[in-house]
């Protein structure tokens, strides 16, 4: 039987506050949007610089931790999957989105700059929120043990 891999990891800085919402049944739900940037010298000698912006969706206590903790420009380590939807928009026309469905959520400090703002004081905070396991239960790595058949 063969197996796929659903992963993404992303360190970026927060666009704006987290938005938070609550579901029908009381469920936390944050959005974060998350930039990254690269940067390289084209071959005319410019410096080139291109950011994407991420859209994160945080769950349950993951959320609330988000609530409590990010503010804009915050720097973060993102790891999580990659969930595409669709929907039917109030104007009858179909709406599509791309997001990352955060499982783990690592708090690097400050904005990036020399004097980084934290909220614990030091110059670097260092937190690892997991999601709850159920929301990666069809993924684990017990059920990799004694693959064999793996490509690489």
């Amino acid at each position: 039987m063969s197996r796929s891999l659903n992963k993404i990891q992303i360190i970026g800085n927060l666009g704006a506050d987290p938005e938070i919402r609550s579901t029908t049944s009381g469920t936390r739900v944050a959005t974060l949007s998350v930039a990254t940037s690269r940067s390289w010298t084209d071959r005319s000698g410019q410096r080139q610089e291109k950011t994407e912006w991420h859209r994160v969706v945080c769950w349950d206590k993951l959320a609330e931790i988000c609530e409590r903790y990010l503010k804009r420009g915050d720097r973060v380590y993102i790891e999580g999957r990659i969930e595409y939807r669709q929907w039917e928009g109030q104007d009858g026309q179909t709406k599509y989105t791309t997001e990352i469905r955060a499982r783990e959520m690592i708090m690097l400090g400050g904005s990036g700059d020399a004097g980084g703002s934290s909220r614990s004081g030091s110059g670097e905070s260092y937190a690892p929120v997991p999601a709850s396991d159920e929301d990666f239960s069809d993924f684990s790595s017990d059920s990799l043990a004694g693959e064999d058949d793996l490509p690489f």
